[in-house]
């Protein structure tokens, strides 16, 4: 795979503030990277220089062969980029925005028309082309900026939290639109929505103060849950104090958490010793006992116990649950 973004050592400073302190992100065609941290953990930050908007105080950033800071222009033409809050101007309508990004990408005629066609179909908006866009609802405005970030058809594509103000339907639209469009593109996604990290992404980058605290694939961060392969099976209030005996005895098992559910069933979850799978030896002792299980499954992981655990540290995790 080519690898359309490169960022080596990359800093940036406020005044006395260091925002980035010597990040370093590779992403190649076909990626999608999801870029994770707290708020102020200096992702916009990283991306408004990795677009050129900012200059950075050290590093160096590569897209498409293109050095930002030397050769800015040629970088940003192959960069699409949706900022956060998707600003756009409020007495326009969105055709008559696409209009307007087109004519500064320099498309005309024909591939104008074209791109613009194909941007509201792909972002589906049809039904308020000539509305202001003062008047659209923060999803539809949220729309309008990403129907101007592809408009082009970039080879990089940068999303600051793109389904933010989205209801359900539209995120699933815009998230099969992302997987659809990676085999041909780099893709960063800046994201507080933990679950569109299983859903569209290929690699998971978190950040806290200004530094890269993980990155990796998202089974690898899943990996790092403290219930990753750990089994949870539902059963009768009545029948689960002898259930939880015969598996605590299990040598495999480290420890079991049980919690009260709706209509007397009790919850319980066993936590592997080493992480290693033990729905085996579970699935063997529900036959050799003849329970009756309501529920039964593997836990894939938990990502936002292990975000919590990366940045702020297992100990203040725990503490912010029971609080």
């Amino acid at each position: 795979m080519d690898k359309l973004i490169e960022v080596k050592g990359l800093v940036k400073h406020f005044g006395a503030l260091v925002a980035v302190d010597g990040i370093d992100l590779d992403v190649r065609r076909g990626e999608v990277l999801g870029f994770l941290g707290p708020n102020g953990a200096g992702k916009s930050t990283t991306m408004k220089m990795i677009t050129g908007f900012l200059a950075p105080s050290a590093g160096s950033i590569n897209v498409c062969g293109h050095d930002v800071l030397s050769d800015p222009i040629a970088a940003k033409k192959c960069i699409g980029y949706l900022p956060e809050g998707a600003p756009a101007y409020a007495e326009m309508t969105p055709q008559s925005f696409l209009e307007f990004i087109a004519d500064i990408r320099g498309l005309t005629g024909k591939v104008k028309t074209d791109a613009i066609a194909r941007a509201v179909e792909q972002i589906n908006l049809e039904g308020v082309l000539r509305q202001p866009i003062e008047t659209l609802s923060k999803g539809y405005k949220r729309r309008v900026g990403l129907a101007q970030a592809i408009l082009h058809d970039p080879q990089v594509l940068i999303l600051d939290e793109p389904t933010d103000g989205l209801d359900p339907n539209q995120k699933h639209e815009v998230r099969a639109l992302i997987k659809n469009m990676a085999e041909q593109k780099a893709i960063v996604i800046s994201t507080h929505i933990l679950e569109e990290v299983d859903a569209v992404c290929s690699k998971a980058t978190i950040i806290a103060k200004g530094r890269v605290l993980f990155s990796g694939t998202p089974m690898e961060l899943a990996e790092h849950s403290h219930y990753y392969n750990a089994v949870t099976l539902t059963v009768s209030s009545d029948a689960h104090v002898a259930i939880e005996q015969k598996l605590s005895a299990l040598s495999s098992i480290a420890n079991l958490e049980s919690a009260k559910v709706q209509n007397g069933l009790i919850r319980i979850t066993a936590i592997p010793v080493s992480k290693e799978p033990i729905v085996g030896a579970i699935q063997n002792c529900i036959h050799e006992n003849n329970w009756q299980v309501a529920e039964l499954f593997v836990e894939p992981g938990r990502l936002d116990e292990v975000f919590r655990n990366i940045t702020i540290g297992p100990q203040h995790s725990s503490e912010e649950a029971r609080s």
